[in-house]
């Protein structure tokens, strides 16, 4: 089998599994949608990098000696149906690379990265993604069991918090804005000011 070191040996119309995933050698990062590679957005601009660098701060502080890790983008998180066990790779067709994610069972981490569902995701919208981060996603995150996800809207400054049900559904908790305090489900002690998330910049 040839080696794939650029997309363009890849055939986008096929399906493919986290084993062949990870024999590609590829300067671009991809993601894979039930068996489908997914482009990633072209490179974050500087408001989206300054956002996540700031959550990363707040967040990374608050786990500090704590069992919950955080991971940053690039980080392999393999999804699948909750109702699953953990997966080898040649069963596996999803794998997402979240902005920002929150792992609290040790069990689920490997020399490759998330093997199921974190516990908490972060997704930064930027211009391109947002139908994919809306839609696909979230569908995606409601399916697999992440129990809260937040969608990060940069020009409204403005957060959505969702949080898993009894019933395994989704429910909108809170919209933080602006200069709230935002404060995850998981982690009810953590206050993250976003006047200071959303801090003003010049280019």
């Amino acid at each position: 089998m040839p080696k794939i070191t650029h997309l363009s040996q890849l055939d986008l119309n096929k399906s493919y599994s986290y084993a062949d995933y990870l024999t590609w050698q590829l300067d671009e990062i991809v993601e894979l949608i039930k068996g489908k590679v997914s482009l990633m957005s072209p490179a974050p601009n500087v408001n989206h990098q300054r956002i996540e660098r700031n959550l990363i701060i707040d967040i990374g502080n608050y786990l500090r000696g704590k069992q919950c890790q955080l991971f940053p983008a690039p980080f392999d998180v393999r999804l699948y149906d909750r109702k699953k066990s953990l997966l080898e790779s040649q069963e596996i067709h999803t794998v997402v690379q979240p902005d920002i994610c929150v792992v609290c069972k040790p069990e689920m981490l490997d020399k490759q990265g998330c093997n199921g569902a974190p516990d908490w995701i972060v997704e930064i919208l930027s211009k391109g993604n947002s139908k994919k981060e809306m839609q696909i996603k979230y569908a995606l995150y409601q399916q697999s069991g992440v129990s809260e996800y937040w969608i990060v809207y940069p020009n409204d400054q403005v957060i959505h918090q969702f949080v898993l049900d009894e019933s395994g559904q989704y429910q909108l908790k809170s919209m933080f804005a602006e200069d709230d305090t935002a404060t995850p489900y998981l982690f009810p002690d953590l206050n993250i000011d976003l006047k200071q998330i959303f801090e003003s910049f010049n280019y």
